[in-house]
């Protein structure tokens, strides 16, 4: 766990880069590639020339980007066929984490569901206490049409179930439906349907021109995770370097 969020990554390079580097508010639409560059227009008539491109984007919302020339099929396939997962993040919040007086970890792992894996998520003096649940997958996609407060009773039913009835009076309740959000679409990450691998797999990584492609789902380590985010940056900056 990063103390304070894991947004704290990206908030101290962005500090680092300075604000005239990192542009905020400006989504790239479009691409034009040519051998010897690349024009990336964005939100806000912010307009940037550069030798080559870094995509650092699952594959699905990649594929959304307006490319000229567009992209090999090959490849524009592979982005119709890599979907995001679908996820909803739920925090019940309570004065203090009960749970460890009752000698229980706060982590947990259910068969039935619907939140199936639940973590103790308290800031490190333990006040408050939290309880994370996931939702995922097909229960994700399901719970997800619900009312909210439907859902959350679901969610505290499953938190009850395991940590007794204090868990059903939290003094608060968040959740996060990842799948609902304009720039990731679903989480944690993309996937490969049966027979994507073989059929597409090897328009997955290499560059098309100037164009790079780089983040979990590209990784060949720890794919899908931060770890394999970070190796598959390394690689690809690693590899423009030596270009």
């Amino acid at each position: 766990r990063f103390v304070g969020g894991s947004q704290r990554i990206a908030l101290a390079l962005a500090a680092e880069l300075g604000e005239d580097v990192v542009r905020l508010g400006a989504p790239v639409r479009a691409l034009a590639h040519r051998d010897d560059g690349v024009t990336a227009r964005a939100d806000r008539g912010v307009e940037v020339r550069a030798r080559r491109a870094v995509v650092a984007i699952p594959p699905a919302l990649a594929g959304r980007i307006a490319y000229d020339p567009p992209l090999p099929a090959l490849r524009d396939q592979l982005t119709q066929r890599m979907p995001m997962g679908a996820v909803i993040k739920c925090h019940a919040v309570y004065p203090e984490p009960f749970w460890r007086a009752d000698g229980l970890t706060g982590q947990a792992g259910s068969d039935t569901g619907p939140a199936k894996v639940i973590f103790d998520n308290s800031p490190p003096d333990g006040s408050p206490g939290v309880l994370l649940a996931f939702l995922e997958g097909r229960f994700a996609r399901e719970l997800g049409t619900w009312a909210a407060e439907d859902r959350r009773a679901a969610v505290l039913a499953t938190l009850v179930r395991m940590f007794g009835p204090r868990a059903g009076e939290p003094e608060a309740f968040h959740e996060q439906a990842w799948a609902q959000e304009e720039y990731t679409r679903g989480c944690y990450g993309a996937y490969l349907p049966p027979g994507v691998w073989t059929s597409f797999g090897r328009a997955l990584r290499p560059p098309i021109g100037p164009l790079h492609w780089a983040g979990a789902e590209y990784a060949t380590v720890w794919n899908g995770y931060m770890d394999g985010a970070v190796r598959s940056g390394e690689a690809v900056a690693a590899a423009i370097l030596q270009g």
